[in-house]
């Protein structure tokens, strides 16, 4: 039974951000070991993704066509960095109540939450990456992508089309081509049950907005490197590197030594939050 808490000691709340093509479903497994904690804990929408997320016109409709797949815009406005920031912002502020807030954001959502605690560090109580993108100051995203650290990532070349056009990072969800799916399974799931697996498959919203991924951040000591961080690395996953998930430690520890990041490992997937949900909370409680 977990201990009750008054409201002299009771944990800051904990707010959850999934990374590209996820939405706030994806927590659902972890959700109940972190209400028996007895902490508040909200999982959120990233910009663009799950309720904000918006598919292509030929997405699921009708026969499908690898043409449109490479080539179809993705509709509606082009979400930027900036609207992703501001919306997490908005997000904490809401569950906070004008009191900090610890986030743990997953994948390429530590690249807004990174922008929010430069910004707003008077904002996150604790910042918690989950092998998540953590870049150096002023360092673009792509530039990981293609150190050698990144050799044998197995979801980049499952992209789609060209995302300077189209305006997303996309996967192709409504192939019929298995060989296809099983890839993607293979590079986000690869050891949660298949069952599970493929009902998360089948909730991925198709495009990301390439917007997020763009530009870097300015990082300073009175800002990003002031907040207290976590990282929590994943040992096995195919789709951020493990040793990438090192060099952003390692990076961040080099420019602000005297705000070291926590570090804990899992021996899991890039999708721990399926895989083993119950370790991943456990880890979670212990840093907020």
């Amino acid at each position: 039974m977990p201990v009750p808490t008054t409201d002299s000691v009771r944990p800051t709340p904990l707010l959850l951000l999934s990374g590209l093509w996820h939405g706030s479903w994806c927590w659902s497994e972890v959700l109940p070991y972190l209400a028996a904690t007895g902490r508040i804990v909200v999982p959120v929408d990233l910009a663009g993704h799950g309720l904000y997320a918006r598919r292509p016109a030929s997405y699921g409709h009708g026969r499908h066509d690898p043409v449109a797949v490479d080539t179809a815009i993705t509709p509606g406005p082009r979400v930027s960095m900036d609207d992703a920031a501001d919306l997490l912002l908005s997000q904490i502020e809401q569950i906070g109540g004008g009191s900090p807030v610890s986030v743990l954001a997953h994948s390429t959502a530590g690249l807004v939450l990174t922008r929010v605690a430069e910004q707003a560090p008077e904002s996150i109580a604790h910042a918690i990456y989950l092998t998540a993108f953590m870049p150096a100051s002023g360092v673009e995203p792509a530039f990981y992508n293609e150190i050698g650290e990144a050799a044998g990532n197995e979801l980049r070349p499952l992209y789609r089309g060209d995302p300077t056009q189209t305006g997303a990072l996309r996967l192709d969800l409504g192939t019929d081509d298995q060989r296809y799916l099983a890839a993607v399974r293979h590079a986000l799931y690869h050891d949660v049950d298949r069952s599970l697996a493929d009902a998360a498959i089948a909730l991925l919203s198709p495009d990301s907005p390439v917007g997020i991924t763009l530009g870097g951040t300015t990082l300073t000591a009175a800002g990003w490197g002031s907040v207290p961080r976590s990282y929590i690395v994943c040992t096995e996953d195919r789709a951020l590197m493990p040793a990438v998930q090192q060099r952003f430690i390692a990076e961040a520890d080099a420019a602000f030594p005297d705000n070291p990041t926590t570090v804990d490992c899992l021996e899991s997937s890039h999708s721990p939050f399926l895989s083993m949900p119950r370790e991943l909370a456990r880890i979670i409680a212990d840093k907020v």
